[in-house]
Formats: structure tokens, sequence, C-alpha cells
């Protein structure tokens, strides 16, 4: 019961940001568009960057779950590159709201995150220290980050042609022109 009583305000909280363009997003808000009581809330979360980062966790158990499925990295990338592209309106939305440094806090620590277990599942980067695996990832993960705070209809038409590219440079790199 307490999981479905927190999808139902983690739904009501994106409703709020993304239907209604709430920019100052408040429990208020939530529990009465949920129609419950703010101890409700408070039962199930302490407050709303908490709330953000239970739904950001949930998803980032799901998604790993998914990529499970699916064989070859190219594959799970391209699939991280579909649920992101899919989740940017949300995303969006949220920046332009009053929890916009907690939100690009969580979605860096989710990416890298889910860089992270991807590489440790994959068994990549066993030839470089924890310290040198952590910073390629991070740098991995920042640099798709940086592509999808930009991403346009274009990049959508040529998503297999991206993926591709990434997939080289974070596995056997491209080498410049001579």
């Amino acid at each position: 019961m307490a999981t479905d009583m927190k999808d139902t305000i983690a739904q009501a909280a994106k409703y709020l940001v993304m239907e209604k363009g709430v920019k100052r997003l408040t429990v208020k808000d939530i529990v009465e568009e949920c129609h419950i009581t703010r101890q409700a809330f408070y039962y199930h979360f302490e407050d709303i960057p908490g709330l953000f980062r239970w739904i950001i966790e949930r998803d980032t158990a799901r998604t790993m779950a998914e990529l499970q499925e699916l064989k070859g990295g190219e594959a799970q990338l391209r699939y991280l590159f579909v649920m992101a592209i899919n989740a940017l309106p949300y995303m969006k939305k949220g920046m332009e709201s009053n929890y916009r440094a907690e939100l690009e806090r969580f979605i860096n620590q989710y990416f890298q995150r889910l860089f992270q277990q991807v590489s440790d599942k994959a068994k990549l980067y066993q030839n470089c220290t924890r310290a040198e695996a952590n910073l390629i990832l991070r740098y991995h993960s920042q640099a798709v980050l940086g592509l999808l705070r930009s991403w346009s209809e274009e990049d959508t038409k040529n998503l297999d042609q991206i993926v591709h590219t990434v997939f080289r440079l974070m596995t056997v790199g491209i080498p410049p022109l001579t």
C-alpha cells in the first residue's frame, strides 16, 4: 500500500509540474492534488527533494532491470538514450521549478550510477584503478547529459548514428585524423 501511495504522490507531482506548469511546487499543491493530508505526504517523504530522489532511485532500479534483458552494450546505451529523450519534457519543466539545483544533482547522480552499474556488470575498465574508472564514468555520464541538454529533432532522427558513435567513444575510442 505504501508504494502505491508513493506512486500516487509522484504522479501528482509530475502532473503539477508538467500539466499545470507549477514553478513553485509545494507540499500543499501535491496533497491537494492527491486529496491526502500533509501528514500522509510526510509519512512517505521527508520533503519534495526526497520525493524527487525516490522517483529517480525507483526509475534507476527499473532501468537497470530492463537493461539486463538487452544484449550488448550498444543496445543498452540506445535504450538509455530513448529513456532520457522521453523524459526530457519532464526534466525541462522540472528545471523551471524551484527545485532545479536538487534535480540537476539527482540527475547527475542517476546517470553516473547507471553508468557505474552497467560498467561493473560488463566488467569494463578492469585495467584501470577505481579512481581512473570513476573519472572515466563521470566523464561519459556528463558527456551524455551534455548531449541531452541540447538535444534536437535532428538528433532524434540520427539517434542510431549518435548512439553508435558515443558507444565507440566509450569503449574503443575514436582516434583523431592525422
